[in-house]
Protein backbone atom coordinates (compact mmCIF):
# COMPACT_ATOMS: atom_id res chain seq x y z
CA UNK A 1 0.00 0.00 0.00
CA UNK A 2 1.44 3.36 -0.49
CA UNK A 3 0.93 6.49 1.72
CA UNK A 4 -2.38 7.65 0.62
CA UNK A 5 -3.98 3.30 1.38
CA UNK A 6 -4.87 2.56 -1.75
CA UNK A 7 -2.71 1.02 -5.24
CA UNK A 8 -1.78 3.76 -7.84
CA UNK A 9 -2.48 3.01 -11.46
CA UNK A 10 0.29 3.36 -13.49
CA UNK A 11 0.07 6.64 -14.86
CA UNK A 12 -0.15 8.21 -11.22
CA UNK A 13 2.80 6.06 -10.32
CA UNK A 14 4.64 8.03 -13.14
CA UNK A 15 3.37 11.15 -12.35
CA UNK A 16 4.17 10.84 -8.59
CA UNK A 17 7.81 9.79 -9.48
CA UNK A 18 8.13 13.05 -11.11
CA UNK A 19 6.74 14.99 -8.49
CA UNK A 20 8.73 13.11 -5.88
CA UNK A 21 6.30 11.39 -3.93
CA UNK A 22 6.34 7.98 -2.75
CA UNK A 23 5.07 6.07 -5.92
CA UNK A 24 3.83 3.00 -4.01
CA UNK A 25 5.62 0.18 -6.06
CA UNK A 26 8.26 0.34 -9.23
CA UNK A 27 7.09 1.29 -12.03
CA UNK A 28 8.03 -1.06 -15.08
CA UNK A 29 8.15 0.70 -18.39
CA UNK A 30 9.86 -0.74 -20.73
CA UNK A 31 9.69 0.53 -24.22
CA UNK A 32 8.71 -2.75 -26.37
CA UNK A 33 7.04 -0.94 -29.77
CA UNK A 34 10.20 -1.96 -32.13
CA UNK A 35 10.59 -5.59 -30.60
CA UNK A 36 6.96 -5.95 -31.48
CA UNK A 37 6.56 -4.40 -34.77
CA UNK A 38 9.65 -6.10 -35.80
CA UNK A 39 8.51 -9.28 -35.07
CA UNK A 40 4.84 -9.22 -35.97
CA UNK A 41 6.64 -8.16 -39.40
CA UNK A 42 8.70 -10.92 -39.69
CA UNK A 43 6.51 -13.92 -38.03
CA UNK A 44 8.79 -14.31 -35.36
CA UNK A 45 6.52 -13.25 -32.40
CA UNK A 46 6.18 -15.91 -29.60
CA UNK A 47 3.63 -18.55 -30.24
CA UNK A 48 0.95 -17.98 -27.56
CA UNK A 49 1.57 -14.12 -28.21
CA UNK A 50 0.93 -14.60 -32.28
CA UNK A 51 -2.41 -13.18 -31.96
CA UNK A 52 -1.71 -10.84 -29.15
CA UNK A 53 -1.94 -6.32 -30.11
CA UNK A 54 0.93 -4.29 -28.44
CA UNK A 55 -0.89 -3.35 -25.64
CA UNK A 56 -1.62 -6.84 -24.70
CA UNK A 57 2.16 -8.17 -24.64
CA UNK A 58 2.74 -4.18 -22.47
CA UNK A 59 0.10 -6.31 -20.04
CA UNK A 60 1.37 -10.13 -20.52
CA UNK A 61 4.70 -8.13 -19.19
CA UNK A 62 2.88 -6.54 -16.22
CA UNK A 63 4.55 -3.49 -17.82
CA UNK A 64 3.59 0.39 -18.38
CA UNK A 65 3.55 2.41 -21.47
CA UNK A 66 5.76 5.19 -21.70
CA UNK A 67 5.17 6.86 -25.27
CA UNK A 68 1.93 7.32 -26.72
CA UNK A 69 1.50 8.80 -30.54
CA UNK A 70 2.68 12.46 -30.81
CA UNK A 71 -0.12 14.84 -31.18
CA UNK A 72 1.41 17.77 -31.78
CA UNK A 73 0.91 18.73 -35.36
CA UNK A 74 2.64 21.04 -38.16
CA UNK A 75 2.16 21.84 -41.61
CA UNK A 76 3.71 24.40 -44.46
CA UNK A 77 2.04 27.25 -45.81
CA UNK A 78 4.62 27.74 -48.84
CA UNK A 79 6.36 25.21 -48.73
CA UNK A 80 5.83 21.78 -51.43
CA UNK A 81 6.90 18.23 -50.56
CA UNK A 82 7.19 15.77 -52.80
CA UNK A 83 8.21 12.12 -52.05
CA UNK A 84 9.35 9.22 -54.68
CA UNK A 85 10.81 5.67 -53.89
CA UNK A 86 13.75 5.21 -55.52
CA UNK A 87 13.84 1.56 -54.67
CA UNK A 88 11.84 -0.75 -52.00
CA UNK A 89 14.13 0.29 -49.17
CA UNK A 90 15.01 4.04 -50.85
CA UNK A 91 12.99 7.08 -49.93
CA UNK A 92 13.56 10.77 -51.88
CA UNK A 93 12.06 13.30 -50.32
CA UNK A 94 11.67 16.96 -51.68
CA UNK A 95 11.03 20.31 -50.54
CA UNK A 96 10.45 23.12 -53.03
CA UNK A 97 10.25 26.40 -51.45
CA UNK A 98 9.97 29.93 -52.89
CA UNK A 99 13.96 30.28 -52.44
CA UNK A 100 15.37 27.29 -53.16
CA UNK A 101 14.87 23.30 -53.16
CA UNK A 102 16.28 20.78 -51.07
CA UNK A 103 16.43 17.10 -51.18
CA UNK A 104 17.30 13.76 -49.20
CA UNK A 105 17.32 9.83 -49.54
CA UNK A 106 16.28 8.25 -46.54
CA UNK A 107 17.28 4.26 -46.65
CA UNK A 108 14.74 2.07 -44.80
CA UNK A 109 15.71 -1.40 -42.86
CA UNK A 110 13.99 -3.97 -44.67
CA UNK A 111 10.89 -3.99 -42.16
CA UNK A 112 10.51 -0.55 -43.28
CA UNK A 113 10.65 0.49 -39.16
CA UNK A 114 14.16 1.83 -39.18
CA UNK A 115 15.69 4.68 -41.26
CA UNK A 116 18.84 6.29 -41.74
CA UNK A 117 19.76 9.22 -43.95
CA UNK A 118 22.19 8.29 -47.61
CA UNK A 119 21.64 11.88 -48.60
CA UNK A 120 21.43 14.48 -46.58
CA UNK A 121 19.26 17.27 -47.15
CA UNK A 122 22.19 20.45 -46.62
CA UNK A 123 24.83 19.76 -48.56
CA UNK A 124 26.59 23.41 -48.80
CA UNK A 125 26.47 26.49 -47.36
CA UNK A 126 23.56 28.50 -49.56
CA UNK A 127 21.20 25.19 -48.48
CA UNK A 128 20.74 26.80 -45.19
CA UNK A 129 18.92 29.75 -46.66
CA UNK A 130 16.13 27.68 -47.47
CA UNK A 131 15.97 25.18 -44.56
CA UNK A 132 15.73 28.57 -42.79
CA UNK A 133 12.43 29.29 -44.61
CA UNK A 134 10.95 25.79 -44.04
CA UNK A 135 11.25 26.31 -40.36
CA UNK A 136 9.78 29.77 -40.52
CA UNK A 137 6.93 28.58 -43.06
CA UNK A 138 5.73 26.19 -40.33
CA UNK A 139 2.46 26.08 -38.39
CA UNK A 140 2.23 23.68 -35.63
CA UNK A 141 -1.19 22.98 -33.44
CA UNK A 142 -2.15 20.67 -31.10
CA UNK A 143 -4.88 17.70 -32.15
CA UNK A 144 -6.72 17.40 -29.42
CA UNK A 145 -9.33 14.60 -31.12
CA UNK A 146 -6.10 12.21 -31.38
CA UNK A 147 -4.66 12.94 -28.13
CA UNK A 148 -8.28 11.98 -26.26
CA UNK A 149 -8.24 8.76 -28.81
CA UNK A 150 -4.90 7.41 -27.56
CA UNK A 151 -5.84 8.50 -23.62
CA UNK A 152 -8.56 5.78 -24.20
CA UNK A 153 -6.33 3.33 -26.60
CA UNK A 154 -3.92 3.38 -23.89
CA UNK A 155 -5.90 3.61 -20.57
CA UNK A 156 -4.29 4.26 -17.32
CA UNK A 157 -1.25 2.24 -18.30
CA UNK A 158 1.03 5.31 -18.23
CA UNK A 159 1.20 8.91 -18.40
CA UNK A 160 1.13 10.61 -22.13
CA UNK A 161 4.61 11.12 -23.00
CA UNK A 162 6.15 12.09 -26.27
CA UNK A 163 9.11 13.36 -28.06
CA UNK A 164 9.53 16.34 -30.26
CA UNK A 165 12.19 18.17 -32.57
CA UNK A 166 15.56 18.09 -31.70
CA UNK A 167 17.92 20.82 -30.75
CA UNK A 168 18.98 23.24 -33.90
CA UNK A 169 22.58 21.30 -33.45
CA UNK A 170 21.51 18.25 -32.80
CA UNK A 171 19.14 18.62 -35.53
CA UNK A 172 22.17 19.34 -37.84
CA UNK A 173 24.07 16.63 -36.72
CA UNK A 174 21.37 13.71 -37.01
CA UNK A 175 19.02 15.00 -39.63
CA UNK A 176 19.62 17.74 -41.83
CA UNK A 177 23.55 17.55 -42.33
CA UNK A 178 25.30 14.87 -41.04
CA UNK A 179 27.70 14.71 -37.97
CA UNK A 180 31.16 15.19 -40.12
CA UNK A 181 29.63 17.81 -42.14
CA UNK A 182 28.39 20.01 -39.72
CA UNK A 183 31.35 19.46 -37.81
CA UNK A 184 33.38 21.23 -40.80
CA UNK A 185 31.03 24.22 -40.95
CA UNK A 186 31.01 24.56 -37.77
CA UNK A 187 34.99 25.62 -38.26
CA UNK A 188 34.52 27.00 -41.25
CA UNK A 189 31.43 29.27 -41.69
CA UNK A 190 30.75 29.97 -37.81
CA UNK A 191 28.76 32.70 -38.33
CA UNK A 192 26.52 30.70 -40.67
CA UNK A 193 26.09 28.40 -37.96
CA UNK A 194 25.80 30.88 -35.35
CA UNK A 195 22.80 32.71 -37.47
CA UNK A 196 21.25 29.22 -38.30
CA UNK A 197 21.04 28.22 -34.40
CA UNK A 198 19.49 32.10 -33.52
CA UNK A 199 17.01 31.22 -36.59
CA UNK A 200 15.93 28.01 -35.82
CA UNK A 201 15.45 28.50 -32.21
CA UNK A 202 13.11 31.49 -33.00
CA UNK A 203 11.00 29.28 -35.60
CA UNK A 204 11.11 26.55 -32.62
CA UNK A 205 9.09 29.14 -30.23
CA UNK A 206 5.59 28.83 -32.32
CA UNK A 207 6.36 24.79 -31.51
CA UNK A 208 6.72 25.21 -27.79
CA UNK A 209 4.07 27.37 -27.35
CA UNK A 210 1.63 24.73 -28.34
CA UNK A 211 3.38 22.29 -25.72
CA UNK A 212 3.49 24.35 -22.90
CA UNK A 213 -0.54 24.68 -24.11
CA UNK A 214 -0.70 21.25 -23.95
CA UNK A 215 -2.00 18.97 -21.46
CA UNK A 216 0.50 16.51 -21.42
CA UNK A 217 2.64 16.57 -18.01
CA UNK A 218 6.04 14.71 -18.86
CA UNK A 219 7.91 15.76 -22.06
CA UNK A 220 11.11 13.96 -23.59
CA UNK A 221 14.06 15.85 -25.32
CA UNK A 222 14.56 13.03 -27.93
CA UNK A 223 18.15 14.03 -28.19
CA UNK A 224 19.85 10.47 -28.25
CA UNK A 225 23.19 12.50 -26.72
CA UNK A 226 26.51 10.44 -27.37
CA UNK A 227 29.59 11.91 -26.02
CA UNK A 228 31.21 11.05 -29.19
CA UNK A 229 29.26 13.34 -30.76
CA UNK A 230 28.68 15.73 -28.42
CA UNK A 231 31.78 16.20 -26.16
CA UNK A 232 31.96 19.12 -23.13
CA UNK A 233 33.25 21.55 -25.58
CA UNK A 234 29.81 20.70 -27.55
CA UNK A 235 27.31 20.26 -24.91
CA UNK A 236 28.46 23.30 -23.10
CA UNK A 237 28.64 25.64 -25.92
CA UNK A 238 26.01 24.90 -28.33
CA UNK A 239 23.24 22.43 -26.51
CA UNK A 240 23.19 24.03 -23.09
CA UNK A 241 21.79 27.58 -24.05
CA UNK A 242 19.04 25.87 -25.44
CA UNK A 243 18.32 23.52 -23.20
CA UNK A 244 17.74 25.94 -20.65
CA UNK A 245 16.05 28.12 -22.26
CA UNK A 246 13.30 25.49 -22.75
CA UNK A 247 13.54 23.81 -19.80
CA UNK A 248 12.85 26.63 -18.23
CA UNK A 249 10.37 27.68 -20.43
CA UNK A 250 8.23 24.46 -19.73
CA UNK A 251 8.59 24.65 -15.99
CA UNK A 252 6.93 27.79 -15.83
CA UNK A 253 4.87 26.03 -18.00
CA UNK A 254 3.75 23.41 -15.36
CA UNK A 255 5.67 20.29 -17.51
CA UNK A 256 7.92 17.94 -16.20
CA UNK A 257 11.32 17.77 -18.88
CA UNK A 258 13.34 14.81 -19.19
CA UNK A 259 16.60 13.88 -22.14
CA UNK A 260 17.21 11.13 -23.96
CA UNK A 261 20.73 10.17 -23.47
CA UNK A 262 20.99 6.45 -25.29
CA UNK A 263 25.16 6.74 -26.32
CA UNK A 264 28.57 7.10 -24.32
CA UNK A 265 28.12 9.31 -21.25
CA UNK A 266 31.09 9.13 -19.52
CA UNK A 267 32.75 12.50 -20.44
CA UNK A 268 29.75 14.51 -19.84
CA UNK A 269 28.51 13.25 -16.17
CA UNK A 270 30.34 16.36 -14.69
CA UNK A 271 28.18 18.37 -16.95
CA UNK A 272 24.49 16.77 -16.78
CA UNK A 273 23.89 19.53 -13.65
CA UNK A 274 24.33 21.97 -16.54
CA UNK A 275 20.59 21.97 -16.93
CA UNK A 276 17.33 21.45 -14.77
CA UNK A 277 16.19 18.16 -16.19
CA UNK A 278 14.55 16.52 -14.32
CA UNK A 279 15.05 13.20 -15.29
CA UNK A 280 18.13 11.25 -17.76
CA UNK A 281 16.19 9.01 -20.19
CA UNK A 282 18.16 5.91 -21.64
CA UNK A 283 21.50 6.26 -19.65
CA UNK A 284 23.04 2.65 -20.31
CA UNK A 285 25.35 1.13 -17.74
CA UNK A 286 28.14 -1.07 -18.22
CA UNK A 287 29.00 -4.01 -19.74
CA UNK A 288 26.86 -2.04 -22.72
CA UNK A 289 27.41 1.75 -21.93
CA UNK A 290 30.90 3.21 -20.58
CA UNK A 291 29.43 4.05 -17.07
CA UNK A 292 28.57 1.98 -13.72
CA UNK A 293 25.59 2.83 -11.87
CA UNK A 294 27.23 4.05 -9.48
CA UNK A 295 28.84 6.72 -11.32
CA UNK A 296 25.27 7.29 -13.02
CA UNK A 297 23.76 7.75 -9.56
CA UNK A 298 26.52 10.49 -8.41
CA UNK A 299 26.07 12.43 -11.71
CA UNK A 300 21.88 12.47 -11.27
CA UNK A 301 21.56 13.45 -7.58
CA UNK A 302 17.90 13.34 -7.17
CA UNK A 303 16.90 13.50 -11.31
CA UNK A 304 15.08 10.47 -11.87
CA UNK A 305 16.22 7.74 -14.00
CA UNK A 306 14.18 6.22 -16.17
CA UNK A 307 15.24 2.81 -17.75
CA UNK A 308 18.72 1.39 -16.57
CA UNK A 309 18.75 -2.14 -17.62
CA UNK A 310 21.19 -2.85 -20.29
CA UNK A 311 19.37 -4.32 -23.47
CA UNK A 312 22.03 -7.21 -23.40
CA UNK A 313 20.42 -8.49 -20.50
CA UNK A 314 17.59 -9.77 -22.46
CA UNK A 315 19.51 -11.64 -24.91
CA UNK A 316 20.70 -15.53 -24.65
CA UNK A 317 24.41 -14.67 -23.94
CA UNK A 318 23.84 -13.38 -20.60
CA UNK A 319 21.82 -15.41 -17.85
CA UNK A 320 18.54 -14.25 -16.09
CA UNK A 321 20.63 -14.26 -13.21
CA UNK A 322 22.97 -11.54 -14.11
CA UNK A 323 19.54 -9.84 -15.53
CA UNK A 324 18.16 -10.18 -12.08
CA UNK A 325 20.83 -8.72 -10.37
CA UNK A 326 21.40 -6.00 -12.47
CA UNK A 327 17.41 -4.83 -11.75
CA UNK A 328 18.30 -5.28 -8.38
CA UNK A 329 20.66 -2.65 -8.02
CA UNK A 330 19.06 -0.18 -10.12
CA UNK A 331 16.24 -0.66 -7.55
CA UNK A 332 18.68 -0.36 -4.68
CA UNK A 333 20.22 2.81 -6.05
CA UNK A 334 17.51 4.82 -7.70
CA UNK A 335 14.11 4.18 -5.95
CA UNK A 336 11.70 6.26 -5.71
CA UNK A 337 13.31 8.29 -8.46
CA UNK A 338 13.12 5.80 -10.49
CA UNK A 339 10.87 4.61 -13.94
CA UNK A 340 12.26 1.18 -14.21
CA UNK A 341 13.11 -0.04 -17.82
CA UNK A 342 15.48 -0.88 -20.88
CA UNK A 343 18.59 1.08 -22.11
CA UNK A 344 17.04 1.98 -24.87
CA UNK A 345 14.87 -0.57 -25.86
CA UNK A 346 14.78 -4.99 -25.94
CA UNK A 347 16.32 -5.85 -29.38
CA UNK A 348 14.59 -7.59 -31.63
CA UNK A 349 15.98 -11.29 -30.86
CA UNK A 350 15.38 -10.36 -26.84
CA UNK A 351 13.40 -12.54 -25.03
CA UNK A 352 9.92 -10.88 -24.37
CA UNK A 353 9.55 -13.96 -21.32
CA UNK A 354 12.55 -12.00 -19.36
CA UNK A 355 10.30 -8.59 -19.80
CA UNK A 356 7.75 -10.66 -18.32
CA UNK A 357 10.49 -12.30 -15.56
CA UNK A 358 11.10 -8.27 -14.71
CA UNK A 359 8.01 -7.48 -14.08
CA UNK A 360 6.83 -10.70 -12.07
CA UNK A 361 9.31 -10.51 -9.47
CA UNK A 362 10.52 -6.59 -8.44
CA UNK A 363 8.67 -7.65 -5.52
CA UNK A 364 11.23 -9.77 -4.03
CA UNK A 365 13.76 -7.16 -3.34
CA UNK A 366 11.99 -5.58 -0.72
CA UNK A 367 14.45 -7.12 2.50
CA UNK A 368 17.31 -6.57 0.49
CA UNK A 369 16.85 -2.83 -0.16
CA UNK A 370 15.80 -2.44 3.50
CA UNK A 371 18.63 -3.57 5.10
CA UNK A 372 20.62 -1.10 2.89
CA UNK A 373 18.35 1.86 3.60
CA UNK A 374 18.19 4.31 6.88
CA UNK A 375 14.67 2.90 8.84
CA UNK A 376 12.96 6.51 8.55
CA UNK A 377 13.08 5.54 4.40
CA UNK A 378 11.34 1.85 4.98
CA UNK A 379 7.97 3.12 5.02
CA UNK A 380 7.76 4.01 1.00
CA UNK A 381 10.02 1.24 0.42
CA UNK A 382 7.38 -1.43 2.19
CA UNK A 383 5.14 -1.32 -1.55
CA UNK A 384 7.70 -0.29 -3.44
CA UNK A 385 8.49 -3.64 -5.06
CA UNK A 386 4.78 -5.47 -5.08
CA UNK A 387 4.26 -7.51 -8.52
CA UNK A 388 2.11 -4.83 -10.29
Amino acid sequence: MNNRGAKLSFRDMNLAIFRGEDPGGVLWQPRLEYWYDVNKKRGTLPEHLKEASLLNVYDYCHASVRYFTNPLRWRYKNVQVTEQWEDVKRLRRTWKTPVGTLTEVMHYDEWGLSVYNTEYKLKKPEDFKVLEFMLRDEEWYWDQEAYEQDLQRVGERGSPQFFFRRSPIQGLFIEHMGFEKTIYMMYDHPALIQHYVEAASEADNAMYEVLCQSPVQILNFGENIDATMDPPSIWSEHLVPYYRQRVEQLHTAGKFVHIHVDGTMKPLLPYLGDCPWDGIEAATPLPQGDVTLEEIKEALGDRVLLDGIPAVYFLPSFSTETLIEGVKQVVELFYPRLVLGISDEIPPDGDIERVRLVGNTVSGFLERIERKMPRTEHQSVQSALRIR
